[in-house]
C-alpha cells in the first residue's frame, strides 16, 4: 500500500552545527526512499562550522527530490526552527511534514512502513520512540535507557496517555497539527517537543508511536541533561495544577513576530 495521491509531503531537516552529518543524512533519501516525498527543507539555524556548505555540496548530487535550504533570520533555537517549517509548509500547500535531525542519528527508512500503511492519514502525529519493543539503541548507556524510560512513565501518568518517548528526531505531523495557533507560543529550545506533546494530548488528538534506530557515534548534544531534566518535569506538573493558565501562556524567552528563513540553496 502506497501515499494516497493527495499526500503532499514535506521532510524538515534542523541542523546546528552537522557538518559532518548531513551528507550522510541526505545520502540516505535514494531514489526509492525519495519517491515518497515532495520536497526536503534543509533550515541551519546560525551553525558555527561548514554546515550550510556540505549541505549546499551533498543536496547537489541527490536527485529526484527538490531540495532547498534555508538559514534562519534569527536564532530561534529548534523550536523556532520547528515553527518556520511548519510555516513554510501551510503556505507550500504540504500535507504532513516529516521531522528528520540533520546530525544523522536516525534513519528516514523507519518511517516508510508508517507511510505504507498510511497510518499517518488516520492518526495527527506518528511519534519514532527509541525505548519501544522493536527499537535498536547504539551508543547509548544503560542509565540513560533507564532515565528516560522513568521519564516516559511519569509522562503516561500524568497526562493518562502511553508515552514511549518525550522526543526523538524522527516524527511525522498531519496538517492539522500545524493548524494549531498555540504552537507559535511553545518554547523555542529544546522543550518545544515536549510542548507539542502536550499540546496533542490537550486537543486529544491521535497519536500513535513507532520503533526507530537510533545510535551515537560522531554527534554532539546540546542538552544539559540534569537541567533540562528539572524544567521537563516542572513543566508537566505546570500543564496539570495550572491546566488554565498554562495553555493561555506564552512561553517563549523571546517573541519572534514571525519565524522565516532565506533560501541559501535550491534545486
Amino acid at each position: 500500500m502506497g501515499l494516497k495521491l493527495a499526500d503532499k509531503l514535506l521532510v524538515f531537516i534542523p541542523c546546528y552545527n552537522c557538518a559532518p552529518q548531513i551528507g550522510r543524512v541526505l545520502r540516505q533519501f535514494d531514489s526509492q526512499t525519495a519517491s515518497y516525498f515532495s520536497e526536503i527543507l534543509i533550515l541551519d539555524n546560525g551553525s558555527r562550522d561548514d554546515t550550510l556548505t556540505s549541505a549546499a555540496t551533498a543536496a547537489g548530487s541527490i536527485k529526484d527530490i527538490k531540495i532547498t535550504i534555508g538559514k534562519n533570520r534569527a536564532n530561534y533555537n529548534l523550536g523556532g526552527s520547528h515553527k518556520a517549517a511548519f510555516s513554510y509548509a501551510m503556505e507550500q500547500g504540504f500535507t504532513h511534514v516529516v521531522v528528520l535531525h540533520g546530525d544523522d542519528q536516525g534513519s528516514i527508512k523507519d518511517i516508510l512502513p508508517v507511510l505504507q500503511r498510511q497510518d499517518h492519514d488516520v492518526q495527527d502525529a506518528c511519534l519514532g520512540a527509541r525505548f519501544m519493543t522493536g527499537s535498536q539503541l547504539q551508543g547509548y548507556s544503560a542509565f540513560r535507557i533507564f532515565g528516560n524510560r522513568v521519564f516516559n512513565f511519569i509522562f503516561s501518568v500524568g497526562t493518562s496517555r502511553k508515552v514511549s518517548d518525550l522526543g526523538s528526531g524522527l516524527n511525522i505531523f498531519n496538517r492539522r497539527v500545524m493548524e494549531d495557533s498555540r504552537i507559535i507560543t511553545y518554547a523555542d529550545d529544546l522543550r518545544f517537543n515536549i510542548y507539542l506533546l502536550l499540546g496533542l494530548f490537550q486537543k486529544d488528538m491521535k497519536v500513535q508511536y513507532f520503533p526507530i534506530s537510533w545510535r551515537e557515534d560522531d554527534q554532539v548534544s546540546n542538552v544539559k541533561m540534569t537541567s533540562q531534566a528539572l524544567r521537563t518535569l516542572q513543566l508537566l506538573w505546570k500543564s496539570i495544577v495550572r491546566r488554565q493558565s498554562f495553555w493561555s501562556t506564552d512561553h517563549r524567552e523571546v517573541r519572534h513576530a514571525g519565524y522565516s528563513f532565506d533560501v541559501v540553496f535550491q534545486k
